[in-house]
């Protein structure tokens, strides 16, 4: 299903290639078909994609990173450093090195470790937005259902191993919700017009009971009449972050994760921003770093770095906790989502699977902004409650495996009057010369956001790009020849050597399961990784049932900027949000390969072990959860 929604990169695209190109050899298809090829910007674009998709090119090591943010002084200043390593701030440095730009992007704890690597996992064009812009005639809702479904294409297209269309069903137990949900979702289709993953359309109670076997039928003096199946994009959103890192990294871009911006530097005798001091958190040294101007993408954390420009500033940011659970697979079947229309709090919640489990979410409550939020125990109740009634097995808190929360940076615009509209759209603001904010907005809109952050930088700064926006014509790194086939390759060529545990190196197939995991993951890069395991004995599983491997520890470690236990365990893989107890167990061999890989001495590895283990327990597994309510075992 998914191989509908993803184009293959291996040379021509039919739809967008010129005849001009396909004649040249023009390097690789373009896509948009506005850029042709006597445009003096294809000679860039095909410049940075032979920089991305080079086999021999590998990301800079994190130490050159940080030399290189050292260089920029006040006399050769970057073009843009921006604070902040989500998918806005990683966004925003690939659009502006791929515009010519020299660029630098710091981010205090690891890439994706804030609300980007907390978030439904779905890129979606906003069907509740599109209610609202029907019922209440409101032509700014409308607007941002176009542009979202226009950047939920784009965001397949240019990741197209870690993104894919999913198919979500609503039940309708009334014939007056049939038609109301069939009307409204034909209209989403229509509003998705050239950028339509695929037809919605209407299931009978039967189909829709064998399309999703855990489906109730009845309950509550109620029958199911049918249900109504349309598509949306799903992602895994953590790597897809660090693929924006990394391919920002390959195109020429400064990344350093774990990098604190402790003040901002300003011009003598004014206020103009002109750099940043940042320390960096894994060696406790201070340096600056000087740029024309400095980009702020923290997420929940933006007011914090306006801050540091005046104390006194307004805030902007009303946050938001939105948690999510995951629950074994059988909840729901592969390659289906389901979506609960009305809950006590007006939300839609989403019951999708995801990595082999099953995810559901997501609350809207208002929180405080913490470096580590956890999800209340009413909230996981409120999720499970909200599915109980639309399923026939019985919804346990025994089944959490993980539960998380992430805080969702809803913006106001401090040059407002008032604060009555909090927006779900983008802000992007300078309220301190040489400080350019952006925040607000979702994930699946990061593209454009960073597109708009970098066209107000270049205007802060009289900046001079060589060229315009790419980042619609650019894969992320492992993307760009991927095809969904690919894993057949790393299955059949490849085989997974390991210690056993009498120590004898014993081989081991690279089983479906595996490969599939790789190919997703890792794209076209999945091969290193392959090779890693077989070449190092690194095959082996790290948590029973789950199809991450040793080898995958050491090409973080070499490849991904994957510098603590905590980073593996969480972004590069998705153990700890799969299955918190499954990633508790696999930790010290986690950190026992990342120490033979940066050298650790027994303190730090002691240190991975505290900081890991203070992370996992902020996700309430029905191990560490403290419950007693009797509500559900």
């Amino acid at each position: 299903m998914a191989s509908f929604s993803r184009a293959r990169r291996v040379g021509f695209t039919a739809l967008t290639l010129t005849t001009t190109a396909a004649l040249t050899g023009s390097y690789v298809a373009l896509r948009d078909p506005h850029i042709s090829s006597n445009d003096p910007t294809t000679t860039a674009l095909e410049s940075i994609r032979r920089k991305i998709t080079d086999p021999a090119a590998v990301i800079p090591s994190r130490a050159s990173q940080e030399s290189a943010l050292i260089s920029a002084n006040s006399s050769n200043p970057l073009d843009v450093l921006v604070i902040g390593g989500g998918a806005t701030g990683c966004g925003v440095a690939l659009d502006a090195v791929t515009r010519g730009l020299r660029v630098g992007l710091v981010e205090r704890d690891d890439f994706s470790s804030g609300t980007s690597s907390r978030s439904t996992k779905l890129i979606h064009g906003g069907v509740r937005y599109l209610e609202k812009a029907v019922f209440n005639l409101d032509y700014g809702q409308l607007k941002l259902v176009f542009h979202a479904l226009e950047e939920r294409k784009q965001v397949i297209d240019n990741a197209p191993h870690l993104c894919h269309a999913l198919p979500c069903m609503t039940p309708c137990f009334s014939w007056f919700e049939a038609i109301y949900y069939w009307v409204g979702l034909k209209m989403y289709d229509l509003v998705a017009g050239k950028h339509l993953l695929h037809l919605s359309r209407y299931y009978s109670a039967q189909e829709s009971t064998e399309l999703f076997p855990t489906l109730a039928t009845k309950g509550k003096d109620r029958s199911l009449k049918g249900t109504v199946v349309y598509y949306d994009g799903q992602m895994n959103d953590s790597r897809v972050n660090v693929g924006l890192a990394c391919t920002a990294a390959l195109a020429g871009a400064s990344v350093l994760n774990h990098a604190e911006v402790v003040s901002l530097i300003k011009e003598d005798g004014g206020d103009q921003i002109i750099g940043a001091r940042i320390r960096d958190n894994l060696t406790g040294t201070e340096f600056d770093s000087y740029a024309k101007v400095v980009v702020n993408a923290g997420g929940p954390f933006c007011d914090s770095v306006r801050k540091l420009a005046d104390q006194d500033a307004k805030p902007m940011i009303c946050p938001s906790s939105g948690v999510h659970i995951v629950l074994p697979d059988y909840y729901s079947p592969e390659g289906m989502g389901l979506i609960v229309p009305k809950t006590k709090d007006g939300r839609v919640v989403f019951m999708l699977p995801w990595l082999g489990r099953t995810v559901a979410g997501t609350t809207d409550s208002s929180t405080s902004i913490t470096m580590l939020p956890e999800p209340h125990e009413n909230e996981i109740e409120f999720i499970l409650d909200a599915i109980c009634d639309y399923l026939n097995v019985k919804v346990r808190r025994t089944d959490v495996l993980s539960a998380w929360s992430g805080i969702r940076p809803l913006a106001t615009d401090p040059r407002a009057k008032n604060t009555e509209s909090i927006s779900r759209d983008h802000i992007v603001c300078e309220d301190f010369s040489g400080l350019v904010t952006i925040t607000g907005g979702k994930w699946t809109t990061y593209r454009g956001m960073a597109e708009d952050a970098v066209d107000a930088a270049i205007k802060s700064g009289k900046l001079n790009p060589k060229n315009k926006c790419l980042t619609s014509n650019i894969s992320l790194v492992g993307g760009d020849g991927w095809d969904p086939a690919y894993f057949t390759v790393l299955a059949q060529e490849y085989v997974r050597m390991k210690v056993s545990h009498t120590g004898k190196i014993v081989p081991g197939i690279m089983d479906t399961a595996v490969a599939k995991h790789l190919s997703h993951s890792y794209g076209t890069k999945a091969e290193k990784v392959a090779a890693i395991a077989q070449n190092e004995n690194l095959g082996k599983r790290l948590a029973h049932g789950y199809p991450f491997l040793e080898a995958e520890v050491a090409y973080c470690a070499r490849y991904e900027y994957c510098e603590s236990a905590t980073d593996f365990i969480a972004r590069r893989s998705r153990l700890a949000f799969l299955d918190t107890d499954a990633a508790g167990r696999a930790l010290p061999h986690v950190i026992e390969i990342l120490a033979a890989e940066h050298h650790w001495d027994k303190a730090r590895q002691k240190q991975e072990f505290h900081s890991a283990t203070k992370f996992l327990e902020s996700f309430k597994s029905s191990k560490n959860a403290q419950f007693h309510d009797g509500k559900r075992t």
